[in-house]
């Protein structure tokens, strides 16, 4: 028994040592392939990020033995970005900006603008970072309505940066990354048509309308300001006299109506009757364009909008302490608050008041139309109701169907009334003038019927 248990053995032990070897070699052949399922992953990624293909980026993946990887933005020399406009829409007049985590995501920052080269592509030179933290960034054309997007026209991730072999480079060689921008934000059918976009679009408006390009912002962009100026201001007669102001935001719908807007404030056509038929005082009206896709971020001076970033103290700093006195060098303005006013339209009344609220001695009134007091669970109304400073004259203006149910409108209009109670309890120096329309709904339109009231109750003739 006992010989044919050995035997058995003696002739298995050669079959159980192949299958051994056997398994060690799938194993082996496993592991190879998840490195190289891993190498395209990363290579994979590193091309998402970088625009380069994946065969490239995958170079940069598999380090070689004694290689030192590190971050671009850590080199003392610098790197280089180039892109390659693949829609061709970028020139002298609308240049590629680089805009990241690096300058606070503004896209119009003149320091980083990309300079074209004769192969057609463009080039920054970035130097070393004051942060070694990875660089977030995207391409724009100066602002956020001309940032890049994918070929569908869709918003795309933040691009960033692939790690480089420091080793392979000489001393102060600056690595070299090339991206490729397929489209642009302003291709979109909905925006391709806003004059806006171009710098040197016509103003349809009644009377004089002056641009003033001003740079920053809640949200950095670079935006043309646009003033306009009363009958009667150009004439001789007139060229010592001083005139209030008000501003508004939301400026590109102020004086002409935007493909992607229902309407216009018809600001200028509305002022222009008021003042010939002497019921106003004349007045410059300056508006001031938001900045596209952070209008939100920068008209909420505090939580509002899920998700959205609080910038209005910056926008703000940036009006009062940027756009308001390259105004007053520029025209014959009148300042301090009994002749400066302030105004805008749902979130943008909401910047308005809390200008004149933080800034008393700058802001003496407010146009607060369709003042989105419901909102964010009522933070936008228990905000204000806390406030003490109020401006002298204050225009509150609400419809009857900002919103699409009856009961969400209802409440809006409540929560106005509600406020004027308030102001007029705890400020027996504060004007206010609540205007309440039935029929009213939350656009230009229903702003533009109320604005003449508005005028006549914020600039009236002593």
């Amino acid at each position: 028994m006992s010989k044919n248990v050995f035997l058995t053995m003696w002739l298995l032990t050669p079959l159980a040592i192949v299958a051994a070897l056997g398994l060690a070699v799938d194993r082996e052949a496993a592991k190879k392939s998840q490195q190289k399922v891993a190498q395209a992953r990363t290579a994979a990624l590193l091309a998402s990020a970088t625009g380069q293909p994946a065969a490239e980026a995958g170079k940069a993946a598999s380090a070689a033995p004694g290689a030192k990887m590190v971050r671009p933005e850590s080199l003392e020399q610098g790197f280089v970005l180039v892109v390659k406009d693949a829609a061709g829409l970028a020139s002298a007049n609308s240049p590629i900006h680089l805009a990241g985590s690096h300058n606070g995501w503004d896209p119009s920052d003149k320091s980083n603008v990309l300079t074209s080269r004769s192969d057609l592509r463009w080039q920054i030179i970035v130097p070393k970072l004051k942060s070694d933290a990875g660089l977030a960034f995207k391409f724009t054309r100066g602002n956020w309505d001309t940032c890049e997007v994918s070929d569908a026209l869709a918003d795309i991730d933040n691009r960033s940066l692939p790690m480089v072999d420091a080793s392979k480079l000489a001393p102060g060689e600056k690595p070299i990354f090339e991206f490729v921008v397929t489209k642009w934000a302003d291709q979109r059918p909905n925006s391709a048509a806003r004059p806006d976009l171009d710098p040197y679009y016509t103003i349809s408006a009644t009377g004089t309308v002056r641009r003033v390009q001003v740079a920053g912002g809640g949200v950095p962009a670079l935006r043309d300001v646009l003033v306009w100026l009363p009958p009667g201001y150009e004439d001789e007669a007139n060229k010592d006299r001083r005139y209030p102001v008000l501003y508004l935001q939301d400026g590109q719908n102020i004086f002409m109506k935007m493909p992607t807007a229902p309407g216009e404030w018809g600001a200028d056509e509305t002022a222009t009757k008021l003042i010939e038929s002497g019921k106003v005082e004349p007045m410059i009206i300056v508006a001031t364009p938001n900045s596209g896709r952070g209008r939100m971020s920068e008209y909420s001076p505090f939580p509002i909008v899920k998700d959205v970033a609080p910038r209005g103290r910056e926008y703000v700093q940036w009006l009062t302490g940027e756009v308001m006195p390259r105004i007053d060098r520029a025209f014959r303005t009148k300042t301090g608050p009994a002749n400066t006013a302030i105004g805008g339209s749902s979130l943008g009344a909401v910047i308005a008041l809390y200008a004149a609220q933080t800034r008393p001695e700058v802001f003496g009134a407010v146009l607060a139309e369709s003042l989105p007091l419901t909102n964010a669970d009522g933070a936008v109304a228990t905000h204000f109701s806390g406030q003490s400073t109020w401006p002298k004259r204050l225009f509150l203006g609400v419809g009857g169907k900002e919103f699409d149910t009856p009961e969400a409108s209802k409440r809006l209009v409540i929560a106005t009334q509600a406020l004027e109670a308030a102001i007029k309890t705890k400020s027996a120096s504060t004007a206010v003038s609540l205007v309440v329309d039935p029929a009213s709904e939350h656009n230009e339109p229903a702003w533009s019927e109320r604005f003449g009231r508005a005028l006549e109750f914020l600039f009236a003739k002593p």
